[in-house]
């Protein structure tokens, strides 16, 4: 009776942590130091994570990370897709614990051997559409649409509280092409995104780029022009579908 009490404690924890983690978050401290000189922004959804980070006044890109991530009670486990900062923890997994202080978010693990404790603080939980993670299936050229099937190297992503970020990676080979990411808008037909920090040319930050958009069966259609003014046709499915489900 007591393990079954217990269990169902722990089972009720998780749901609404669950429902609690998703969206994106700000850190404000590491290892009980405050985050001033750089920006790291977190976003969780669908079972998905990514984050990037930024040198504040210079925008200077300083890393990424993210995976998939699951919650038991206070037990939280990310296996990580792609790190910059330590590609050797690729294709693992740290556990840590998880706890909310005062509307924040605190993680604690002891990872390859060093303590670690962050906080982070939510930005927003907000809902729209397009809230979900993706990823790239399709193109079309020249009026013909290509599609494409993600494996290792695939291109994702992940749309939650208002923020957005697409990483490019092969969890294989360890290999990281590149990621950008920042805040969006998606109403009406119209995306809108506003780059906040870019991994392959910081001087970007700050554009904003229009796109149209249309979810049909399932599939988020985007086009308009790219960062290099180039015109782009994108088909986007979910992360779940079109990767998770097939690997497994």
């Amino acid at each position: 009776m007591k393990y079954l009490l217990t269990f169902l404690i722990g089972f009720m924890l998780s749901q609404t942590w669950a429902q609690q983690i998703e969206g994106a978050w700000k850190l404000t401290h590491q290892n009980g130091q405050p985050v001033k000189d750089q920006e790291f922004i977190k976003i969780y959804q669908d079972g998905y994570f990514a984050f990037g980070a930024k040198e504040l006044g210079t925008n200077k890109f300083l890393g990424a990370g993210g995976g998939e991530f699951s919650l038991e009670g206070s037990e939280y486990t990310e296996s990580l897709d792609f790190y910059t900062f330590d590609p050797d923890q690729i294709g693992t997994k740290n556990t840590y614990v998880m706890d909310f202080a005062d509307k924040k978010l605190v993680l604690s693990a002891r990872i390859k051997g060093k303590d670690l404790i962050e906080i982070w603080e939510k930005i927003s939980d907000r809902d729209d559409a397009l809230n979900g993670t993706w990823v790239i299936t399709g193109r079309k050229r020249d009026g013909e649409i290509s599609s494409m099937t993600p494996g290792a190297r695939r291109t994702v992503k992940i749309l939650g509280g208002g923020r957005f970020q697409w990483i490019a990676f092969n969890s294989e080979t360890k290999e990281f092409s590149g990621t950008g990411g920042g805040d969006y808008t998606a109403e009406d037909g119209e995306y809108v995104e506003k780059i906040t920090f870019f991994s392959r040319d910081d001087s970007r930050v700050g554009a904003s780029l229009e796109f149209d958009f249309e979810v049909i069966d399932g599939d988020w259609h985007h086009s308009g022009m790219s960062s290099t003014g180039n015109p782009i046709y994108e088909i986007w499915s979910s992360y779940q579908d079109a990767y998770l489900s097939k690997k497994r």
